[in-house]
C-alpha cells in the first residue's frame, strides 16, 4: 500500500504577526513548524504502516525552507519527503492550493491513501483536503477520529460525533481522509531518526513539471478566487471583577456600596 501524507509549515501562532494592510501572515515573524493537526494525519499514516505495510510519502507545498518540515516528517517515520515549490505557487487560496496538490498527485501517481489533518491552525479553513478529493475524483471522509478496517482495496473509518451521531464509512480506494487530533497521540521522533533525516534527499516539484496537469493561471494568486480584503486584530477589552472574601460581613458591605451607587 502506498500512503501519502499532506502536510503544511505553519508559523508558531502563539507569536506570528498579521500584516493588517496587506490582508496576509507575516510568516517570517515567527518560526515555522509542521501544522499539529497534520502530525496526527502522518502518526496514522505510519500506524498503517507499521500494521499492514506501506510506504509512506510526505507531500508539502512552501518555498525551499519548507524543507525542514519533510525532514521532520522522515524522523517522525516517512519513508520520503516531496517538496512542491515554486515562486508561482505563492498567493494561493484554498482553492488553488487544493488544485495544485491534486496536480502534484497526479504527477507522482500510484497512491492508495491519502491522510490530512482536518485543518491547519493559521487558516483554519478544513477544506483542502476535500477539495484534492474533488479534484482527483475519488472518495473522502472528514472529521475521522478512527480507522475501524483497511486492506488494499477498502477503508473504514468513524468519524467524531456530529449533532449526536456519528457516521461509519467504507471506501474504495483509493481515497482521501482528514483525520482529527483524536486519532491517536503522536510519537516523539527517535534520535536515530532525527540525525538519518539530515542526510535524505528530498525530492523537489515545480510548475514547469506539472505542466500537463495545471496552468500558471489555475495556480497561485492568479488562480485564487478568494481575495482578503482586510485584517483587523480584536482590542482587547478590559473587563471589571470582584474579589468575594469569604467573609459575610464584608461580602454584605460590597453589596451594600454597590446597591447605595445604584440608586444614585
Amino acid at each position: 500500500m502506498n500512503i501519502l501524507v499532506l502536510v503544511k509549515e505553519v508559523p508558531d501562532m502563539t507569536k506570528v504577526k498579521f500584516d493588517c494592510e496587506r490582508g496576509v501572515v507575516d510568516r517570517s515573524s515567527a518560526e515555522s513548524e509542521i501544522n499539529p493537526f497534520d502530525i496526527n494525519a502522518l502518526q496514522t499514516a505510519v500506524n498503517i504502516k507499521n500494521q499492514f505495510g506501506a510506504t509512506v510519502s510526505v507531500l508539502t507545498m512552501g518555498p525551499p525552507k519548507a524543507e525542514k518540515s519533510l525532514r521532520d516528517a522522515y524522523a517522525r517515520g516517512a519513508d520520503e519527503g516531496i517538496l512542491l515549490t515554486d515562486k508561482k505557487f505563492g498567493g494561493a487560496d484554498t482553492c488553488a492550493t487544493a488544485m495544485t496538490l491534486s496536480s502534484a498527485v497526479k504527477y507522482l501517481g500510484n497512491f492508495d491513501l491519502i491522510v490530512c489533518g482536518e485543518k491547519s491552525v493559521d487558516g483554519d479553513t478544513a477544506q483542502v483536503g476535500a477539495e484534492v478529493a474533488e479534484f482527483l475524483d475519488i472518495p473522502h471522509a472528514y472529521y475521522v477520529d478512527k480507522i475501524i478496517d483497511t486492506n488494499s482495496e477498502h477503508i473504514t473509518v468513524e468519524t467524531e460525533e456530529i449533532c449526536g451521531s456519528k457516521q461509519i464509512r467504507k471506501m474504495k480506494m483509493p481515497a482521501l481522509i482528514g483525520v482529527t487530533k483524536n486519532i491517536n497521540f503522536p510519537k516523539l521522533p527517535t534520535v536515530n531518526r532525527k540525525l538519518k533525516s539530515m542526510l535524505i534527499d528530498v525530492k523537489k516539484i515545480s510548475l514547469e513539471d506539472l505542466s500537463l496537469y495545471i496552468s500558471e493561471e489555475s495556480t497561485g494568486f492568479k488562480g485564487s478566487p478568494t481575495k482578503v480584503s482586510k485584517i483587523e486584530i480584536p482590542r482587547a477589552i478590559k473587563r471589571e471583577s470582584l474579589i468575594i472574601r469569604d467573609d459575610y460581613n464584608t461580602f454584605k458591605e460590597i453589596i451594600q456600596n454597590k446597591t447605595k451607587g445604584a440608586r444614585r
